[in-house]
C-alpha cells in the first residue's frame, strides 16, 4: 500500500535568501558546514532549498552562527 508523505511548510526561501545575502554559493556553505561538523552535501543542501527533504535542527543551528541571525529569519513568513 503506497502512502502519501503529508507536504509541509518550506522554508527553502529563506534558506535561498539568507545563504544568497551572505555571499555564499552552495557549495561554499556546504564546505563551512562539513568544516563545522555537519555532512552535507550540495545536493543535500539544494534539496533543503527546494523543499523536497526537510533539514535538520542540528544544520539550522549552524547556520544561525554562519549566518549571524536570529532564528525567526529561518520562519519568516511561514506563518501566514
Amino acid at each position: 500500500m503506497e502512502q502519501k508523505i503529508r507536504r509541509d511548510r518550506c522554508m527553502g526561501d529563506n534558506l535561498r535568501r539568507l545563504r544568497k545575502d551572505s555571499g555564499y554559493s552552495q557549495e561554499k556553505l556546504c564546505a563551512e558546514l562539513q568544516r563545522r561538523g555537519c555532512d552535507i552535501g550540495r545536493t543535500t543542501y539544494e534539496k533543503y532549498e527546494r523543499g523536497e527533504l526537510n533539514i535538520r535542527a542540528s544544520v539550522i543551528i549552524e547556520l544561525r552562527k554562519i549566518y549571524h541571525c536570529d532564528y525567526d529569519e529561518f520562519f519568516w513568513g511561514l506563518d501566514e
